[in-house]
């Protein structure tokens, strides 16, 4: 890897501070309760059906089983669950949406007994027509998923980006669109009219993915004297907590959700998953109940949305664009979980980061039969970055400009605005195409082709963060934070950070996260927004802090507080030496006793009140070779820019940038979920192909571009998302040069680039 970097005028933060990278530990922690139950959930053996009957007494007589719970147990609870749509059922009511779907929950005193019992349950169902895709749930006459209506939330971060289902007159759902999603500026249709060159992408496929995160859902419930404490794998614990105390109707100070360090997220742990699951088993019996889902059962719970996406480009004669116009289907599957959410950033996303002066952008998210989808790391810009992206190049070749050429002459400017209205882009992107090009065509080989992609997300989510720092008498430091470490680093980044305003050593600093009865409010761990918005709020923490510090010293010494001086680790007290914080505490409580705490907020405000918080971009390219004989493609050479901003952690930054294109290249080249009728065929560890590391580049160079251009802590801006996002068009494009043929879909098997050489449909039957 290169340490290649770029750095224009920003602060130099202490190099030795990165020394801590949070290290990727396997373990097991229980953090069970004396006496806690297991939990098995029956699951649907349909895609959909009416439920007509459970029978569950034989279960029920199994040795060491406590209780089974059904959905009709659940009648004086709300017993459904969604932050933007409450339509997904904790377990099915009168019917089933999708295989896999959790019917009733078996608690015993065993997992083993749980097992046997949940064999034991019998479900009779009464079939109904199922759709599968969402060419079937769009078409005319077809079977509804949802009779409900349900409407969208009223919170101002979710109402804006989607619009509810329709409506017939009975107050039902009239079809299977959960939402819709437009954008739309300029004359579109004047532009295309007047162009010199019309380019379009007749519908490009990106695939049902599994984030695979190495530890699966599970949860730990305990419901006792009105009060519910969950331990499980959430990304976004006080989003958890308010489906939590919606279902028991509790306020929410008494739900706590705590959230140790989790294997891995991407983004599928976003949300509440098995939390519900758990807890009604707690409600049930009394008593503590853990659930432990296997891969399997996880793949089942949540995916990534799939997306067939149509795009038309116009361009004038020297190949800058005047007009796109995108049509963008989402697979969602059974419940909308934060598909509604995913659509409008892939909307947002799709038209990539250029001068676009008249677009056209419409959006569905479909409910199917198959399982919910919900974030996935990169949230919609993959999806959409992929028909765009290959739109571009497909250009490129029609005017005769290579794909640095025609992106130069189209990237926006820092501050120009891609969305109307919104924060101009806070990146040089032009510095970092030149950064992309140097690597690549220096490297390049005669046998090989060349793809690159960009993008732009409208990260950072909503900015709402609260931090806190606990200044010790000893000297040291704790820092509270609601996010969660899932393995990016964030523990390492707020570390880093509260020591570098401080003026402490690292190893001062201690980092305490995600546990919302004991921990500041955090909206969320998303977005790759922890070190921007989360390390805001904890730097205006430390200023609080130390304006405290200032105001005791100033007490202690006698003195006006204009006469103390915040200095590293201290105060400065007129030409005295420095007296230490712990010393400041110790004397003006009058003992070795006490603390002194400061807290930061982070809402919409000065640098964040312009939405998005900051622009999170995404720059690779790859160098491949396809074998001509079976199809096969490999990566020989990897490129990508982090531009971040200012990197507080330059080692974590290289390794989230490599993580990420390694997960692109998965969804490019590997994993896709395939459905035959209602089941997955291959919801398992072996038939589910990730990247392995033979599949890694050659050669691979991960550059950081350092500007200051962020509004986070030292001009940082998020990281970690970027170089997933437009990897599968950097791919596909550099396939379609190596054989001359454009793909419609990914990912790109040996066998689809086979067919594409022979010049045979991708798909059998197609």
């Amino acid at each position: 890897m290169s340490d290649q970097r770029t750095q224009v005028g920003v602060p130099v933060l202490r190099r030795d501070l990165y020394a801590k990278v949070t290290g990727a530990a396997t373990y097991t922690v229980d953090v069970s309760p004396p006496g806690t139950l297991h939990a098995k959930v029956v699951r649907s053996s349909h895609a959909h059906a009416r439920i007509t009957r459970i029978e569950r007494d034989a279960a029920l007589a199994t040795p060491g089983v406590v209780g089974i719970v059904v959905a009709e147990d659940l009648k004086d609870l709300f017993p459904r669950f969604g932050h933007i749509v409450p339509d997904h059922c904790i377990l099915a009511i009168g019917k089933v949406r999708y295989y896999g779907e959790p019917v009733a929950l078996v608690v015993a005193e065993s997992l083993f007994a749980a097992e046997d019992a949940a064999a034991a349950v019998e479900v009779h169902y009464e079939e109904l027509d199922a759709v599968m895709t969402a060419g079937d749930a769009l078409a005319d006459g077809a079977p509804l998923v949802h009779e409900e209506f349900y409407r969208a939330a009223t919170d101002e971060s979710f109402a804006a980006m989607a619009a509810a289902p329709t409506e017939d007159g009975d107050g039902g759902a009239r079809d299977n669109v959960a939402h819709t999603v437009e954008l739309e500026w300029g004359d579109v249709d004047a532009a295309f009219a007047d162009a010199h060159l019309v380019v379009e992408n007749e519908r490009v496929h990106y695939p049902m993915l599994y984030a695979y995160a190495m530890e699966p859902y599970n949860a730990v419930a305990d419901f006792r004297d009105g009060r519910l404490h969950v331990t499980s794998t959430a990304q976004h614990p006080f989003m958890v907590r308010t489906d939590l105390a919606r279902i028991f109707d509790l306020p929410l100070s008494r739900v706590r959700v705590e959230v140790p360090y989790l294997g891995g997220g991407y983004g599928s742990k976003s949300y509440t998953k098995v939390e519900p699951l758990a807890a009604i088993g707690s409600w049930a019996t009394g008593r503590p109940v853990k659930l432990v889902l296997d891969v399997e059962e996880s793949i089942y719970t949540t995916r990534a949305d799939s997306a067939d996406v149509t795009v038309r480009s116009a361009f004038d004669a020297e190949g800058r664009i005047i007009a796109r116009e995108f049509d963008v289907v989402l697979d969602s599957g059974a419940y909308a979980d934060n598909s509604p959410l995913v659509l409008a950033k892939t909307v947002n996303r799709c038209f990539g980061p250029y001068r676009v002066p008249n677009l056209r952008a419409r959006g569905r998210s479909v409910y199917t039969n198959t399982s919910p989808a919900s974030s996935y790391r990169g949230f919609g810009a993959p999806q959409g970055s992929l028909p765009g992206e290959l739109n571009i190049e497909k250009a490129a070749a029609e005017l005769g400009l290579d794909s640095f050429e025609i992106r130069r002459r189209n990237l926006v400017r820092p501050g120009e605005e891609i969305l109307r209205g919104k924060r101009g882009i806070d990146a040089d992107l032009l510095g970092d195409l030149e950064m992309l090009a140097n690597s690549l065509q220096s490297h390049a080989r005669e046998d090989s082709a060349i793809g690159i992609g960009f993008t732009a997300s409208d990260a950072g989510a909503f900015p709402v963060s609260t931090a806190q720092i606990r200044l010790q008498v000893d000297g040291s430091v704790l820092v509270l934070s609601g996010s969660t470490e899932m393995g990016q680093g964030s523990e390492s980044a707020l570390a880093q950070i509260a020591a570098e305003e401080l003026g402490v050593p690292l190893d001062a600093v201690s980092v305490a996260q995600s546990d919302t009865g004991t921990g500041p409010y955090e909206r969320t761990t998303g977005a790759s927004r922890t070190t921007t918005l989360a390390g805001l709020a904890l730097q205006r923490a430390c200023t609080e802090a130390k304006q405290k510090v200032v105001a005791m010293a100033a007490e202690v010494f006698g003195l006006p507080e204009a006469d103390i001086a915040s200095v590293p680790g201290g105060v400065q007290v007129a030409d005295r030496p420095r007296v230490p914080f712990g010393e400041v505490i110790s004397r003006w409580f009058g003992a070795a006793a006490g603390e002194v705490t400061g807290v930061g907020l982070v809402r919409r405000e000065g640098v964040t009140q312009k939405m998005p918080p900051f622009w999170e971009v995404g720059v690779v390219g790859v160098d491949v070779e396809v074998d001509p004989d079976t199809g096969a493609v490999k990566v020989r050479q990897l490129a990508t820019v982090a531009d971040v901003g200012f990197a507080i952690n330059p080692r974590a930054v290289e390794g989230q940038d490599l993580g990420a294109a390694t997960q692109g290249l998965g969804g490019a080249l590997f994993e896709e979920l395939i459905y035959d009728g209602p089941q997955l065929v291959n919801p398992n560890m072996v038939e589910y192909r990730v990247p392995r590391m033979q599949d890694l580049a050659e050669r691979i160079d991960t550059m950081i571009a350092e500007r200051g251009d962020g509004v986070g802590p030292y001009g940082a801006k998020g990281a970690g998302e970027g170089t997933l996002n437009p990897m599968a068009a950097a791919v596909a494009g550099a396939v379609a040069k190596a054989i001359g043929r454009w793909p419609t879909r990914v990912p790109l098997t040996p066998e689809r680039v086979w067919r594409l050489m022979n010049d045979l449909p991708e798909e059998d039957g197609e």
